[in-house]
């Protein structure tokens, strides 16, 4: 059936999507070290991640070192990597249910009516994790476009978005996708009406036919 087609594309999709915004998270490349200015040395990289700020040298070594404190963070970061983390859970959650609703599973064959509504429970926390994603990234891309352009910011400590940043941002697109998918392969219930019953035919006359 087309919408057993439908739930299986929107489900494939937000998985896709989730396993990226857990390879997005993880990355430490969210924003790297800017040269765009004249008197940069590039024998060096720096990227900056949610978890660990890493140089990479011009012989391909890389040197990566955990955030000390957390209290220390910029409240910014603090709550990306919140966003970030609850994507991941709601994501998580949003699997197992909507694996649970699915046409193909057998788990719950013998009530359609809940496992239609499974699937559509699954396609909304996929929703909500998407949207989770996609504020965290596109608020911590505000803040490196931010630092970028503001003036007092020295021309050797600026930043530009990293590959992390642009992986979260497909991700959390394709969860997106993924979820609404997953909400319009639902039928609608259609009203249903009792079936029609034959009147009953009406036995002949037992009395004489007069001409």
């Amino acid at each position: 059936m087309a919408s057993g087609g439908l739930q299986m594309l929107g489900f494939i999709l937000a998985f896709i999507g989730w396993i990226a915004v857990v390879v997005s998270t993880a990355m430490p490349q969210w924003k790297i070290s800017s040269y765009a200015g004249d008197n940069i040395v590039t024998a060096q990289a720096i990227y900056e991640g949610l978890w660990m700020s890493c140089v990479m040298q011009s012989t391909g070594q890389m040197q990566c070192k955990v955030y000390d404190s957390l209290l220390k963070l910029p409240g910014s970061l603090q709550a990306t990597r919140a966003l970030m983390v609850a994507s991941i859970l709601l994501g998580l959650i949003a699997s197992f249910i909507a694996m649970i609703g699915m046409k193909c599973m057998k788990c719950m064959e013998d009530d359609e009516v809940k496992k239609m509504r499974m699937a559509l429970l699954g396609g909304i926390i996929f929703l909500v994790s998407g949207f989770a994603a996609l504020v965290a990234t596109s608020w911590y891309g505000h803040q490196v476009a931010q630092d970028f352009f503001n003036p007092y910011t020295p021309v050797n400590t600026r930043f530009e978005f990293g590959q992390a940043l642009f992986i979260g941002w497909a991700a959390a697109s394709l969860v997106i996708l993924g979820g609404a998918f997953l909400c319009c392969s639902c039928p609608r219930r259609e009203t249903s009406y009792p079936p029609t019953r034959p009147y009953p035919k009406s036995a002949p006359s037992a009395g004489k036919d007069y001409v």
